[in-house]
């Protein structure tokens, strides 16, 4: 799965996304409706290249 692509493509259509968890398994991140904020669904993946891409971020209004 290609995370980064995903919060990307998310973002991207008006969507927002929020980290919600960061352990040492992985990066929780919520999905969230652009008109309110009701998560719609979360990812977790522990790849470099999300860790990467967040880069200390919490959302994708960072």
């Amino acid at each position: 799965m290609d995370v980064v692509g995903t919060l990307t493509r998310w973002q991207d259509a008006g969507g927002v996304w929020r980290v919600v968890a960061r352990t040492p398994a992985g990066t929780t991140v919520a999905l969230c409706r652009c008109d309110g904020g009701e998560e719609v669904d979360r990812v977790t993946s522990a790849d470099s290249a999300l860790l990467a891409f967040l880069a200390g971020r919490t959302s994708s209004d960072d």
